[in-house]
Formats: structure tokens, C-alpha cells, sequence
């Protein structure tokens, strides 16, 4: 079994008494861009990619996907998400992932959008656990020395773990995360952290190695710890919570100033230009916008205004004109 750098990340753990943090995958968000923004803020223990299409990747090359792919050594450690339900594809996506020097490979097995699910992917994978199987195992065949980790639900329907994660555990992944809620309560139903902690009885019972780690409602840094202490697992993964603070992962960060969350936004429209150029759309940016422009007098009227912006020149235009005019403050 190859828990690859989890094995060092767990035994810091252990020795630190705090849990292993990690920024989760969420499509259009955690690319390198946003990545270096929160590695600037306070970066957590792993952080993983966007999940990238092993079909697609298979089907008209990297290439076409080389913003999704993009990282730099500095990111390490880093894991590469893929999502798919050809075990074919999954073995080559995972040779390619050797061959750019990520860190680990994780399995997409939760994402509920219905496109993924259409092609038998993501949490589709739960209803399917003998094609789940093929494809952990063709993954750890492609992947050699590269540790291979799971992340799904509680469940489909309803709450299932007692007989999902025993067909997991049985390909002896290096790191199962659980994501706090079944496919059908999407994210609206409150996490239920008792399962997770349930999760993780099972996973020492079966494959106490691997390490589990428990996603979902996390509020600040300090609850995620909490959480970890309280069911008993190996670390927290943060997804929804970095869009109320990208200073998410950094205890000694105390003051947030609005000239801080400025410049920010400034850094990341730059870095954003720079990695997509005009291959992604400018409003995909836009998501951020509250990130950075929220918490004091005159905030929301910037945020309006920047919303109707086109590109990067636009956003720094106003932003320019803003600080001239003696606003922020």
C-alpha cells in the first residue's frame, strides 16, 4: 500500500496534534490562479486541482487542458482530481499526472452536477461500486509510485457506509475523503459529521492506514480542528469556506483591511489573465468579486459596479478610480 507524502503528512499530524488541511476541488475555482491567491493568504497542508475530465483529456489531449492542469512545484504537495467512468482513461490520466510530477491522484466519486453524472461519473460511481473498483485499481496501475485517494458521499440517496465504504477501502486507497451529506441532499441538508465519524470506525477496522479525512460546513479554522478532534479523523477539507475568508488557513491572520482585500483582487485578476489569456471567460472571475469586495462602507456599490466589468482592464480601471477617490478606507 503507497500512502505516498500522506504517510510524512500523518505522522506530522500525530506528533503536532492538529489535523491535516486541505483546499478542495471545485471546478472553475482552484485553479493555479486562485491556488497562489490562498497560498499568499496562509496555505493549507494539500491542495488539489479543479476536477479535470479523464474522457476529455483522452479524447482531445492535455493541451486542451493545460489551465486546468497548470501547477508549480511551489504548490506541493499537490493532487491532481480526476473524474470519468472509463477505467481505460483513468490509467492513462494517471500515467500522464506521473509524468507532470503532481504529488497524488484523487478520484472524483461525489461531484452531483448532471452532466458528470450523465456519463456514469462522479456520484453516478456510488449507485455502480464494481465499475468504482475497476477504476481505483486501473488508476493505481497507471499510477506507480503516486498515492491514490477517494473523495465521495455519505451515500446516494440516503446513507449508505456500511456497505459503500468496506467496496472502497477493499482497493486500499491512501486517503478516503467523505464529504458529510448523500447525492440527493446536494449541499443543503446540514453535514452529518456522526457519519463521518462512523466513516472513519470502519476505515481502522478495515485499512487503518488509509487516512480519512471529513469535508463539509466547516465555519473558520479553528472549528475545522474541533471537528477533527471531536469524530476522531485525520484532517478536514475546506471548500465552501474559503469564499467567506481566503485567509482561511492562517491562525495568526487577524486583521483583514479593505486595502488588503484590494490588493488581492488586483493580484488575481492579473493572474488569472496570465494563465487563461482569452480561452476562459472574464466572468468566470466574477464569482470572487464578494470575496474581496465585501465588509465595509461603499463595498457593495464597487462589488456592482465590477460586476459589469469585461476584462481585466475594466476591473483595474475602476478599482484605480476607486482608491484615487479616497473611499477605501
Amino acid at each position: 500500500m503507497n500512502l505516498g507524502f500522506w504517510e510524512k503528512l500523518k505522522t506530522l499530524r500525530q506528533a503536532q496534534d492538529k489535523p491535516i488541511t486541505i483546499l478542495a476541488p471545485m471546478a472553475n475555482v482552484t485553479d493555479f490562479a486562485f491556488r497562489q491567491i490562498v497560498a499568499e493568504c496562509g496555505r493549507p497542508d494539500v491542495f488539489y486541482t479543479e476536477f479535470v475530465s479523464c474522457d476529455g483529456i483522452c479524447a482531445i489531449g492535455p493541451e486542451k487542458f493545460k489551465g486546468e492542469l497548470y501547477f508549480e512545484r511551489t504548490e506541493s504537495p499537490i493532487v491532481i482530481q480526476f473524474f470519468g467512468a472509463k477505467p481505460e482513461n483513468f490509467y492513462k490520466c494517471a500515467k500522464l499526472a506521473v509524468e507532470m510530477g503532481y504529488d497524488g491522484i484523487d478520484i472524483n466519486m461525489g461531484c452531483p452536477d448532471r452532466s458528470v453524472e450523465k456519463q456514469g461519473a462522479g456520484a453516478a460511481l456510488i449507485k455502480n461500486p464494481e465499475l468504482a473498483v475497476e477504476i481505483i485499481k486501473a488508476t493505481q496501475q497507471g499510477a506507480g509510485n503516486l498515492p491514490v485517494s477517494v473523495k465521495t458521499r455519505l451515500g446516494y440517496n440516503k446513507v449508505e457506509i456500511e456497505e459503500w465504504v468496506p467496496k472502497l477501502l477493499g482497493t486500499k486507497p491512501a486517503a478516503l475523503i467523505m464529504h458529510a451529506r448523500t447525492r440527493k441532499e446536494m449541499s443543503k441538508a446540514e453535514a452529518n459529521w456522526d457519519a463521518i465519524k462512523r466513516t472513519g470506525e470502519i476505515v481502522r477496522e478495515l485499512n487503518p492506514k488509509t487516512l480519512i479525512i471529513g469535508n463539509g460546513d466547516v465555519k473558520d479554522l479553528q472549528d475545522g480542528c474541533q471537528k477533527a478532534k471531536d469524530y476522531n479523523i485525520d484532517g478536514i477539507m475546506i471548500g465552501r469556506g474559503i469564499f467567506e475568508n481566503p485567509w482561511f488557513f492562517n491562525p495568526k491572520q487577524k486583521e483583514i483591511t479593505p486595502k488588503m482585500r484590494i490588493g488581492l483582487l488586483l493580484e488575481h485578476v492579473d493572474l488569472f489573465e496570465k494563465l487563461w489569456g482569452t480561452n476562459k471567460n472574464f466572468d468566470v472571475l466574477k464569482k470572487f468579486f464578494k470575496i474581496y469586495v465585501s465588509g465595509w462602507n461603499g463595498a457593495k456599490d464597487l462589488r456592482t459596479r465590477l460586476m459589469a466589468v469585461k476584462n481585466g482592464q475594466e476591473a483595474k480601471s475602476i478599482v484605480d478610480s476607486y482608491i484615487k477617490s479616497d473611499m477605501l478606507y
